[in-house]
This record gives structure tokens, C-alpha cells and sequence, in this order.
């Protein structure tokens, strides 16, 4: 059974339950996210299977919850390599925030760590995803407007706190 720290909104750890029981009673737990951006500064989006959130919606490449007593950036690593099979990357910490909605039968009431991560090593996709897709910002900015429903509610949550700009 997988196990979760439930935090406050300072991030202080206030105990540990089983991640399924965090998402029946909606408690606040960390999960990492990850935008993979290459060398040419593109992003790399995917597409999840038919039985993940999000199905058939572009989303971030990674994002995955923190074990309870993990370090977020093993946790990062961890996901990483799971969801992408990226083990030589550099990464950096770009903002915290906390999302909360009602998906899949579930209340996520997650505090998202989003992370950038650096790599121009050819991502091999995990379990999860069924496909992926490089956008340019210029690319992404155009279809974020023309395209909105091809792209996933968590995505947008992360783009309007964290990359507004290609909103704009």
C-alpha cells in the first residue's frame, strides 16, 4: 500500500496515511510535476491512455506522488525514470501550488511541486502514456488558444500559475 505524508499549506508534515484514503477524505499530499524542456527550448507533452486522467489530453510528461518520507527530488527522479525513462537529466525547482478538483471518482487535493527538467536524451514512455508530442512556446501558445480541449485540466492549472505568458 502506498503512503503519503499529508501536509499543511506550509508544506510541514503533519502525518502519514495511505494515498487512497488521501484521496477519498481530499487531504493535502505532494506530487511531483515535471515539464521536460530540450536544448532548443521545446516542451514535451504527452498523452495518457484511456484508463489515466486526463485520457487523450495533452499533460505534463511527468507527475507522480511523493512517498511518505521521501525526498521530493527522489521522488522527481524516481517519476523521471518511471514515466520517461530519463535517468541523466538536470532539473530545477520551479514553484509550488496546490491543486484541487474531483477526477476519476477521487478528490485530489494535491500540493503540486513543479520541477523543469533538462534533457535532449530521447524519452522512451512508461505504462502511462500512450503517446508524446515537442512543442515550441510559439507552438504551444498557438494551440493552448485554438486547441484548448486537446489539453488536460491539471496542464492548464500548471500554464496559468506557472507559464502565463503563453496564455497571453
Amino acid at each position: 500500500m502506498e503512503m503519503v505524508d499529508i501536509v499543511d499549506s506550509n508544506l510541514n508534515n503533519l502525518y502519514k496515511t495511505s494515498k487512497k484514503m488521501a484521496h477519498e477524505k481530499g487531504l493535502l499530499h505532494k506530487c511531483v510535476i515535471a515539464e521536460l524542456i530540450n536544448s532548443k527550448g521545446e516542451f514535451m507533452l504527452i498523452k495518457p491512455y484511456a484508463h489515466k486522467q486526463d485520457a487523450g489530453q495533452f499533460v505534463s510528461p511527468v507527475g507522480g506522488h511523493v512517498s511518505s518520507g521521501e525526498k521530493d527530488t527522489d521522488a522527481l527522479k524516481r517519476e523521471v525514470l518511471e514515466e520517461i525513462g530519463i535517468s541523466d537529466f538536470t532539473y530545477k525547482l520551479k514553484g509550488k501550488a496546490i491543486f484541487n478538483r474531483h477526477v476519476l471518482g477521487r478528490h485530489e487535493n494535491h500540493y503540486f511541486l513543479l520541477y523543469e527538467i533538462f534533457s535532449d536524451k530521447e524519452p522512451v514512455l512508461g505504462d502511462e502514456a500512450e503517446s508524446l508530442e515537442w512543442f515550441t512556446k510559439s507552438g504551444l501558445k498557438i494551440e493552448l488558444k485554438r486547441n484548448k480541449k486537446e489539453f488536460g485540466d491539471a496542464f492548464f492549472y500548471v500554464i496559468n500559475i506557472f507559464y502565463k505568458e503563453l496564455l497571453a
